[in-house]
C-alpha cells in the first residue's frame, strides 16, 4: 500500500481500503468492532496498522479521514490475560455473587435466525433483587435515614444495589420493578400500539436498508410518553428516571442529564433476533441502557429470545431472559456487546438510553460544525441502532 501513488484523500482513502480488505476476518472477535457501525460479525483488518476493524470497504472509506491520523502509529499491543470468572450482584442486603458463564464460541454469522437454536445450556446465572413494588421486606426497605430524612424505596434501591452493581459489574438486573398489576397495565397499552399498526420495522443508521433484516428483526415505535392511550407507560418511564436520578453521580463519572424517547420493540417470532453489536460505539453520548421487559409466563428454552450480553474484557457471557416486569441496565458503550438470540414467540421490550451530558455536547458540537462525514452521522434524536 506505501507504494502507491496519492491522490488527495479520497484515493489514500480507497487504497487503504483496498489494502484492508486484502485481510481475513480475525478468528478472536472478543474486543473487535467495526470502527464506524460497531458491527461485530465478518469484520477485516486495516491492513496498514493491523489494529483497527472494518466491516466493509466501505465503512473503512468513510472513516478513513478519522483513522488515518493514528494508522501509522498504531501497534499491535498484546491482550493482557482473561480472567476466568466475573462476577455480577445478586442480593441486595447481603452482596452475594453468583460467577457468569464461560463464553462459548459464537458463530460468525448469526444472521440466520430462522435455523439458530437456543443452546439448551444457558441459565439466567444472574440473580437480581426485587424492585420496590414487589413486596419487599419494609424492615429493609425504606427506613434507612439519609441527611436526617428516609430513604425512598426507589432511593435505596439506587443507591445501594443499582449504583455499586453497575460500577462493579457494568449490567444489573432487577425484577418486580412495577408489580404485576401496572405492569400487565403496561403490557395492555403496548398490544394495542402493536395492533394498531404503530410499529414499523427497526432501522440501522449505518446500514443499508437491504441488509437490515438479516441483522435485526424487530419491529418498534417510540413514545413520548404524553401519547393517548399510554398512560401506563409514561409512568413506567417516570419509574426509570427516578431510579436514575437518584443513581446520578454514582454511575461512574457520567453527569446525566437527559434520555431517548423510550423506544417500544416487538420481535414477532419466528426466529427473529438481532446480531452482536454496540449501542453506542462512537460516542453519540448514551451511557446507560435501560430496558423493562414485559414477557409474561416466557420460557427461554422454548422462546428463545435471550439478551447476551459479552463484557468486555472478560471471558464470559451475561443470559438475561425478557422475563415480565424485569429492568435491566448496562453500560451503552463498547464495554457491553450483545446480542437478541432467536426469539419464537412474540417478544415485547421497551428501551431508554440516559445521557451523559459531557459526551452529549461534544456529539451535538461534532455534527453542528460538519466534523461528522456522510456515513458517519451522529444520530442526535434518537438511535435505533441498539436492540432490547
Amino acid at each position: 500500500m506505501e507504494g502507491r501513488p496519492r491522490e488527495g484523500a479520497a484515493a489514500e482513502a480507497e487504497a487503504a481500503a483496498e489494502a484492508g480488505a486484502g485481510a481475513g476476518a480475525d478468528p478472536d472477535q472478543d474486543r473487535q468492532y467495526c470502527e464506524l457501525c460497531g458491527k461485530m460479525e465478518n469484520l477485516m483488518k486495516c491492513a496498514r496498522c493491523r489494529s483497527s476493524f472494518y466491516c466493509s470497504k466501505d465503512h473503512q472509506k468513510q472513516d478513513w479521514k478519522k483513522h488515518k491520523q493514528v494508522c501509522k502509529q498504531a501497534e499491535n499491543i498484546p491482550r493482557p490475560p482473561q480472567p476466568e470468572s466475573t462476577q455480577v450482584c445478586r442480593d441486595n442486603s447481603k452482596k452475594e455473587q453468583e460467577p457468569l458463564q464461560k463464553q462459548q464460541n459464537i458463530p460468525e454469522k448469526s444472521a440466520g435466525f430462522s435455523k439458530a437454536r437456543v443452546d439448551p445450556r444457558s441459565t439466567p446465572l444472574i440473580k437480581p433483587v426485587s424492585g420496590p413494588e414487589s413486596g419487599c421486606d419494609p424492615q429493609q426497605v425504606g427506613h434507612d435515614l439519609s441527611n436526617g430524612q428516609a430513604m425512598s424505596p426507589q432511593q435505596k434501591l439506587a443507591t445501594e444495589y443499582i449504583g455499586p452493581c453497575m460500577n462493579k459489574h457494568g449490567i444489573c438486573v432487577v425484577n418486580n420493578f412495577l408489580g404485576d398489576e401496572l405492569g400487565l397495565g403496561v403490557l395492555e397499552e403496548v398490544r394495542a400500539l402493536y395492533t394498531s399498526g404503530e410499529f414499523t420495522d427497526g432501522q440501522l443508521v449505518s446500514q443499508r436498508s437491504d441488509s437490515t433484516k438479516d441483522i435485526r428483526g424487530d419491529k418498534i415505535t417510540w413514545i413520548e410518553g404524553k401519547e393517548p392511550g399510554c398512560e401506563k407507560i409514561a409512568v413506567l418511564m417516570s419509574r426509570m428516571d427516578d431510579i436514575v436520578r437518584h443513581c446520578n453521580g454514582k454511575l461512574g463519572n457520567y453527569r446525566i442529564n437527559g434520555r431517548t424517547k423510550a423506544m417500544v420493540a416487538c420481535y414477532p417470532g419466528q426466529g427473529t433476533g438481532y446480531v452482536r453489536h454496540v449501542d453506542n460505539p462512537n460516542g453519540d453520548g448514551r451511557c446507560v441502557t435501560c430496558i423493562y421487559y414485559l414477557n409474561k409466563d416466557w420460557n427461554a428454552k422454548e422462546h428463545g429470545g435471550i439478551l447476551r450480553i459479552f463484557p468486555d474484557g472478560k471471558a464470559q457471557f451475561a443470559d438475561i431472559e425478557p422475563l415480565f416486569d424485569r429492568l435491566l441496565f448496562f453500560w451503552s458503550d463498547r464495554r457491553n456487546p450483545h446480542e437478541v438470540q432467536p426469539s419464537y414467540a412474540t417478544r415485547y421490550a421497551i428501551t431508554v438510553w440516559y445521557f451523559d451530558a459531557d459526551e452529549r455536547a461534544r456529539a451535538k458540537e461534532k455534527y453542528l460544525t460538519g466534523a461528522v462525514e456522510k456515513g458517519e452521522k451522529v444520530e442526535l434524536n434518537r438511535s435505533t441502532e441498539s436492540c432490547s
